[in-house]
Formats: C-alpha cells, structure tokens, sequence
C-alpha cells in the first residue's frame, strides 16, 4: 500500500467496544523510555490491558521492541527503519490456556541529536485472532498514522474496525478503512477440520491454516533443503528453537513453520517472538539437566538462549544480519543469484546442496556440528542444527522450479510470490498424502437406496494405532510418498501418533465426521417418501419405524427452540411422516398407541396445536 488512505473518526463517536472486540482486544502505543524502559505511552480502549490477573500490559510492552536497536541501519546521521513483526503471550485473564496475538509496527530512528543516539516506538495491535494477513495491512495504515497524527490515530482506526461485520473465519471478506478497503482471506477457525485428509485442496491460494501469507522463501532461502526436515520436526512435535537477527524475521520463520503443515491443526505452543520476560521463560529455564524439552517453537533474536535453553534438540538460525532492504516486510537473506542484469532466473542447486560433497564442504560442516548452536554467538550463520533423523527427502523437482530474483529489489519481492506458491502447493500436497490414510476411519455413510433413514447411522471405524500402522505396513506408503521418503517412512507415521499433534487432529476430524454423516442421514429423512418406504416393510417393521419417525421428531422438537426455518420446516415433515406410518397400523396397535395423551397430541393435533407462539415448535416429551 503506496500511499496511507484518509482515516477519520466514524460520526465523531467511540468505537463500540463489543463489536471491537470480535477483531481485537487493544490499539497500543509502546515508548521505549530511556531510564524506564518499555512504557504503554497510549491504547484504546483505555483500561484494554487492566485484564484480571495483571502484568498484560508489562508482556506486551516488552514484546513490542527488539531485544537492541539495530546496529546494521544505515550510518547517516539521521535515518529511520520500520519493521513489522509479530508475538504470541498467554492472557492472564483467562482461565483455561488462551494466548494473544500481538501485531507491531516497530520504528527506530537514529539521531545524533537525540540522547544516546536515537529512540524507538512500538505501534500494537492485540487480537485473540491470529489473523496476521489483515493485521499487517492494517499496521501499514495504523503505524505511519500514529507517528503523523498521534494518538488520536488509535480512537480513528479502532472507530472503523467496530463498524466491520463480525469475522467470517475461512472465507474472504472486504474491509473498509477510511478510503480504503483491506481485502483479505481469514484463516478456518481454530475448530474448523479443514478439507477431508484423502482430498487435495483445488485452491492452494485459499488458506487452510494459520500464516498462509507468510513468507517462506524469504524466511528460509538459506536453508531450503533443510525445509522437508523442518516439515517433519513440525508435523511430529518437536521442540524447535528459531534464531534470528531482528524480530521481524524470527517471527515470520516461525509462522512459516506452523503454515508448513496445513492442512493439520497444529497443537504446539508456540510464539513467534520469544523473550526473557515471557511468564513462561521462568519454567523453561529451569529445566534440569537431562530433563525433556517440552514441545514448543520459540522464535528468539537473544543469544542468551543458546545457553539458558540448551536442552532443546532443535536449533535454527534463520535471516541475514546484514538486509539490504528498508522494506517494512522481513527480508529473507541475500540473493542467490544467477539472474544477470537483474533479470530473475532458475535457482541452482548447486548453490543449495549443502550435502555435496567435497573435502571443504566436509569439513565446514564437521566444524558446524562439532561447534553446535553456540556458534552463533560469534557469528550468525543460516544452518540446522538437530539430532532428529528425517524420513522425507528433498524434492528436487519442486526445487529447481523456483526462480531467483536477481539483483533488483522489485523484481525479487515479485518472484518471492511465485516461489511461495510453488512450496506452499508442495507442502499442502505432501501434508494431504501424509494424513490419506487416516480416511477410511474418518468416512461418512448415507443410507442405501431402499433402505430407512429412521435407524441410527453406523458408528465409523474404530481405530487403535497399532491395526493402522501394521495395515499401513501391508498397504504401503502410496505412489507419492514412497518417492519422497526413505525405507524407514513406518516410523514417521509412529512419530506422529505418539506425537502431540494427532491426537487433537484425530478427535477434530472425527468428531466433524460424525456430524456430517448426522446431516447427510438428517437430510435423507426429509427427503424420504415415508409411504414408498412402508408399503414394502412387514408389520413388524412398521411399528419399529413408526417408534423410529417418533424418537426423531421429539429430538428435532428439542433442537427447535431457536426457531430456525429449517427446524419447523423438518418437524412438519416428520410429523406428517409420523401420521403416515401411523395410518399403516393394525387398529389394536393403533388404540394402544392413543393411550397415551401426549402422543395422541402428536398424532391427532391440528398444525396450530403442533406449533407455539409465533409458529415455533413446542416440546412435547412422552
């Protein structure tokens, strides 16, 4: 966005502080005071960070700026640098494990005038929805505004984000902002399964998980063999810990890694920007010697956790300390470069292979493994260091379709695009035949032609982990996984099952299963010709069908108290299916059955008797 569109005040009245907080808790402004340290400066609503349980407002002022001012911005006497980037905090005002998501606009200016050099402000927006694609656009207005207006810039943004309908979780949507209009794709809700595992999703534009903007290639350029290893790591539940010289690019590499794995929900805490001050650093810090690392992905720019937090088996440098761009998106490193003349061209491999083989490539990576993450503290280098042994290996096919940007800044933000979509439709491809064989226990049913809908839908498949691996065993891997993983694929599927992840991926599928073949089975009761079906059943049949069509109409009654069309519309046709199979009955059978006065409601009632109060469905229990 070229240019910030005009914001003013909705009608010159506050912000509607419910409709506000379906998008966001807290509009803040941090200042990073020279012998205070972090401050809240301003936030709207006023009293947004005064959560029961206290210190929200201390966590988000310390996550809200680099761990130090840059020391890489340009020697002028005067210069400022932007950057965007993001953190996840618990809020301490719920009562289960709920987290906050915090969006910064981050400027650092550099000033020989001003006191020790330069200052700094931090401009925040706090969500409980991680909906980083619209946030981000919205900080590249909100940001800029503060610093031009003040903080009247907080009440002017805040006024037009309360009169935005409420979030339409995995759909598109348009947002006006002042003179603008922020159109974006949000994420599926936390509770939403996504696509069937045995489907490969047609749109891969379209987000099947958190972070689908984020950007990959930038974030991992450096290590894009490593980025099957990393798939692993994630979809198992390692504890991973990302290193990064600025924030904005630790937390764009750790939000590349939980996109990594979409469609599976990921179930693994983890924070995107990580800090000493985190309530959590306390517990991890105190991790006894030997003591398993629990499964997390940190994000940090701190060198200090290289040693407070050695026991973790995972470590990832990412980023480039040295980015030769001012853009306000995290830069992915230095270019590759075979394009000439700027002109963009073919990645080689050559230039990726880490693995090659040569008597100094040897022994550089000897020296990289023998040193360990603490190598870091001397000088950042992109690398993996990991006891874990991965299954998957490198597609190569998908690596030599990516396209290096040359030297033109332009030119390489553009094809930046074109190589997330190659890897993000890569990912979503291999994560959507890694969890395939979990369908057949995920499968829904509909009644067969002929057959009543009035009976209880089978249960799905049982499943017990040790019949899925030895069946997986006999079955194979399928065509696409066994050209990309190694003769020990079993064991990465036992991973994920004892893993973090499966379990709540599993129940979340299952249970979206069981209400789908419920619907499809609801469905096919109101499209059922209830004689039809009779007239071919023996007596006995008909009066369990007749108790069937019975038990489901009092259990639609009991759904019916909202009202909705569609449940008035679905008890009128199973009253009148129940009066069907009523008329169908022996008369003795028919005289037993009207003993009952409240079934003889049912059965002998008017429409108007059958229906309360503004034509709503009154329950009627026998």
């Amino acid at each position: 966005m070229n240019r910030i569109p005009s914001v003013s005040l909705r009608g010159g009245a506050d912000a509607d502080a419910a409709a506000l907080a379906r998008w966001a808790r807290a509009f803040c402004v941090i200042r990073f005071d020279l012998e205070r340290g972090q401050l809240v400066e301003a936030c709207f609503p006023p009293d947004a960070l005064s959560a029961p349980g206290g210190g929200l407002d201390r966590l988000v002022a310390f996550s809200s700026f680099p761990d130090s001012m840059s020391h890489h911005l340009p020697r002028h006497r005067s210069s400022v640098h932007d950057s965007l980037f993001s953190f996840r905090v618990p809020d301490p005002s719920s009562t289960h494990r709920a987290f906050l998501y915090g969006f910064v606009f981050n400027r650092q200016r550099q000033d020989e005038r001003l006191p020790r050099g330069g200052e700094q402000k931090s401009v925040v927006i706090l969500s409980h929805a991680p909906y980083s694609s619209l946030f981000r656009l919205l900080l590249q207005i909100l940001g800029p505004l503060c610093f031009d207006v003040g903080h009247s810039a907080l009440a002017m943004v805040a006024s037009h984000v309360a009169a935005w309908p409420a979030p339409a979780p995995g759909r598109p949507m348009e947002l006006p902002i002042g003179s603008a209009a922020l159109r974006v794709h949000l994420p599926p809700a936390v509770d939403d399964p996504g696509p069937p595992p045995a489907l490969l999703p047609a749109n891969p534009s379209v987000p099947y998980g958190l972070f689908h903007d984020a950007d990959l290639f930038a974030a991992f350029r450096g290590l894009l063999l490593h980025l099957w290893t990393l798939w692993e790591l994630m979809v198992v539940g390692e504890p991973v810990l990302v290193v990064a010289p600025s924030p904005a690019q630790c937390s764009e590499a750790v939000a590349g890694l939980v996109s990594l794995v979409a469609p599976l929900l990921y179930s693994v805490d983890f924070r995107p920007y990580f800090t000493i001050h985190d309530p959590d650093f306390a517990r991890l810090n105190a991790l006894a010697e030997g003591e398993v690392f629990p499964p997390m992905v940190l994000g940090v720019t701190n060198l200090f956790f290289l040693k407070s937090l050695k026991s973790i088996p995972n470590v990832v440098s990412v980023g480039s300390p040295n980015p030769n761009s001012t853009r306000v998106l995290p830069v992915g490193g230095q270019p590759l470069g075979n394009g000439t003349n700027g002109t963009p061209g073919k990645l080689k491999l050559d230039k990726l292979a880490i693995n090659k083989f040569s008597p100094t490539s040897l022994l550089n990576s000897i020296k990289l493994r023998r040193e360990g993450p603490l190598s870091l503290m001397t000088e950042h280098k992109e690398a993996l260091w990991s006891t874990y042994a991965p299954t998957t290996k490198p597609d190569t096919s998908v690596l030599n379709r990516l396209i290096d940007g040359g030297v033109s800044p332009r030119i390489e933000e553009s094809m930046s695009v074109v190589n997330n979509e190659i890897l993000r439709r890569h990912f979503l491809e291999l994560t959507t035949n890694f969890l395939a064989p979990f369908g057949p226990y995920l499968r829904t049913t509909t009644p067969s032609e002929g057959s009543s809908p009035f009976v209880d839908p089978p249960l799905l498949p049982p499943f017990h982990a040790d019949e899925f691996v030895n069946g997986l065993a006999a079955r194979g891997p399928g065509k696409f996984l066994s050209k990309r993983m190694r003769s020990n694929w079993l064991d990465l599927y036992r991973r994920f099952l004892e893993g973090p992840n499966f379990m709540p991926w599993f129940r979340q599928r299952r249970a979206a299963a069981e209400q789908e073949q419920q619907r499809l089975w609801r469905q096919a009761r109101m499209n059922i010709d209830i004689e039809k079906l009779m007239s071919k059943m023996s007596e006995l049949e008909r009066i369990d069908s007749f108790n069937a069509v019975e038990r489901y109409l009092l259990r639609e009654m009991e759904n019916s108290g909202r009202g909705s069309a569609d449940s008035i519309a679905a008890c009128q046709k199973l009253k009148g299916d129940l009066q069907a199979a009523f008329s169908v009955l022996p008369k003795d059978i028919q005289q037993l059955l009207l003993s009952n006065p409240k079934r003889a409601v049912l059965l002998q009632g008017s429409q108007e008797k059958a229906l309360g109060p503004n034509g709503i469905v009154t329950h009627t229990s026998l």
